[in-house]
């Protein structure tokens, strides 16, 4: 049975045009060649929260921009099926959880984000990784446990990091109160950024959330929570695990809006609102991005045991962030088919290198195990498997966001 917050979302959307949010509003054509430079798209509507007036559910959108969007969209797609791909070959060890279905949460608000704000979020982290800067190569020869990863292979899945971005949490809602820790630094420091701090429908019920809302709201600091709503909790619904699903609301005092999580445009718009919002001294804010995940909680869960196969294909079918945005953009004239197919074939290409670079990559020495374990590294000697032989800390480079 499709749980009651998808079937409320899906109610209006047709499989042919992805619903009345597909509907272009006016373009902009080049006259050289007939096709649009710019076009406007209307967003399904926001349900706010404590706010008089939320988000535009028009948004305007340049050939340029439509077409960055949907590269990322389509690299996470493709970088996610191939660490799949790799965890069945059994090179990929240890939690590896799918970000498939989800993209357009992360790919929308990476769009509104500036070079000051920071973003942390929980386990399903390997699409930030890549949208924060650093190359589908270096997320899966991290997977692989290899020396070119992200963090020297050390980190894996859960534990990865670049600039502005403090992971890949492995403890569940763990991050949360460090996101608010990093949206007080903004505040202290006075530097004009936010923190997005990202969690699951699952973590939303955690008590150490509802602390730091308290703490955010107190000293109104510039944190964007965000709740990426996919339906489940590992392998329990919205409907069975909370007593109230608009996650939304869940910060009482504090403003919240939700947003339809699989449109890329409409998350970008809500948290270029959201940002506004933030930066106005008015404090933090609540967003709900309603989204929906096609593989199991990880891995390891096979994902039908709880949900029907039906119920995801027709997610797959209805409401696919990569294919209603394709959809839309085409439609709008914004870019050919031609276009899309090069582009598609560029990423399958990108992403199957950094795959076979990943496979032949090298392990660190045994002597850099310990390396750059803290920024500031007060003890000399990190202990080992026993205590009686410890083994050196040495700093190798940097410390990323020290």
């Amino acid at each position: 049975m499709i749980p009651n917050y998808i079937r409320h979302i899906s109610v209006q959307t047709s499989k042919r045009n992805f619903g009345s949010w597909n509907e272009v509003i006016s373009y902009f054509f080049n006259k050289k060649n007939n096709y649009a430079t710019e076009a406007s798209f209307e967003t399904k509507p926001f349900r706010l929260h404590k706010l008089d007036n939320g988000p535009s559910t028009q948004i305007t959108v340049t050939k340029d921009e439509a077409i960055e969007l949907y590269k990322k969209l389509h690299t996470i797609r493709r970088m996610e099926t191939a660490a799949g791909n790799l965890y069945k070959e059994k090179i990929v060890r240890g939690f590896c959880h799918l970000y498939s279905g989800q993209e357009a949460c992360a790919v929308g608000i990476k769009a509104a984000l500036r070079p000051q704000d920071c973003v942390i979020t929980a386990y399903r982290a390997h699409g930030w990784t890549y949208l924060m800067g650093i190359e589908p190569f270096g997320v899966l020869a991290e997977l692989t446990g290899k020396k070119g990863g992200n963090a020297k292979g050390k980190g894996g899945s859960m534990h990865m990091y670049s600039d502005n971005f403090y992971g890949g949490n492995g403890i569940v809602g763990a991050q949360v109160p460090l996101g608010v820790g990093i949206a007080f630094a903004h505040k202290y420091n006075n530097t004009g950024g936010v923190c997005v701090t990202l969690y699951g429908d699952g973590a939303a019920n955690q008590g150490q959330v509802f602390e730091v809302y308290n703490m955010a709201k107190l000293w109104d600091v510039p944190c964007i929570f965000v709740c990426e709503n996919n339906g489940y909790g590992m392998g329990t619904s919205v409907d069975r695990a909370s007593a109230s699903t608009d996650y939304y609301t869940r910060g009482d005092y504090i403003p919240g809006i939700w947003v339809d999580g699989m449109d890329v445009l409409a998350v970008k718009q809500a948290t270029k609102f959201a940002i506004d919002y933030c930066t106005s001294g008015k404090g933090p804010i609540v967003l709900e991005t309603v989204t929906y995940r096609y593989s199991g909680h990880s891995m390891s869960d096979p994902g039908t045991s709880y949900r029907t196969r039906e119920e995801i294909q027709e997610v797959r079918q209805t409401r696919d962030p990569i294919t209603g945005f394709k959809e839309r953009i085409l439609n709008a004239n914004l870019i050919t088919p031609e276009e899309i197919k090069t582009i598609e074939n560029e990423i399958r290409k990108q992403v199957d290198d950094a795959v076979k670079a990943a496979k032949t990559d090298t392990e660190i020495p045994l002597n850099e195990l310990t390396a750059d374990i803290y920024a500031n590294c007060v003890e000399k000697e990190i202990r080992n498997i026993t205590p009686f032989n410890p083994l050196p800390h040495t700093r190798l480079g940097p410390a990323v966001n020290s």
